[in-house]
């Protein structure tokens, strides 16, 4: 009987897992104070630094489980009509499953840490920005340019500190 009801507590609780994947907020809710707000990077200096190519990348998605996907991507930034997006060529992997079946997520830029006196000895510039895929076709061509590589881009929504 022990042992009966110990199999139906653990798959109880196995099964609300999924349901607790799905409600929370990681973004918004990860900290309640943002470190390093005067290390973070917005505007010209974010679009910059992510097109030197230099520094740490990632984009985090949703996967169709619930659980969640983070994934190392470089990407370049295109700023257009005062807005930042995000220029992604992904191969054919999960993140881009999500990423078009979800049409949103979080991408962390953080800068290498710098090497002069005082400087602190880990990655404290950066951001943290929420982004929605880009779906119409006249603005992905504009946002392509010239560039024969097919890219998809991401219009940042929200940027944050990284910590």
């Amino acid at each position: 009987m022990i042992k009966r009801t110990l199999c139906l507590i653990a798959t109880l609780c196995l099964l609300s897992l999924p349901v607790l994947a799905q409600t929370t907020d990681t973004f918004t809710s990860a900290s309640t104070t943002n470190h390093y707000v005067d290390f973070a990077l917005t505007g010209d200096d974010l679009a910059n630094a992510l097109n030197t190519l230099s520094g740490f990348y990632l984009v985090c998605t949703t996967n169709p489980d619930g659980s969640a996907n983070a994934a190392v991507a470089i990407y370049g930034a295109v700023q257009h009509a005062g807005k930042l997006y995000l220029q992604l060529g992904l191969a054919e992997n999960q993140t881009k499953v999500n990423i078009l079946a979800n049409k949103k997520g979080l991408a962390v830029y953080a800068a290498n840490p710098g090497t002069a006196e005082g400087d602190k000895p880990y990655a404290v510039s950066g951001a943290r920005m929420t982004f929605q895929l880009v779906e119409d076709a006249d603005l992905v061509k504009t946002l392509q340019g010239d560039s024969k590589r097919t890219s998809m881009f991401l219009e940042v929504l929200e940027t944050l500190p990284l910590g």
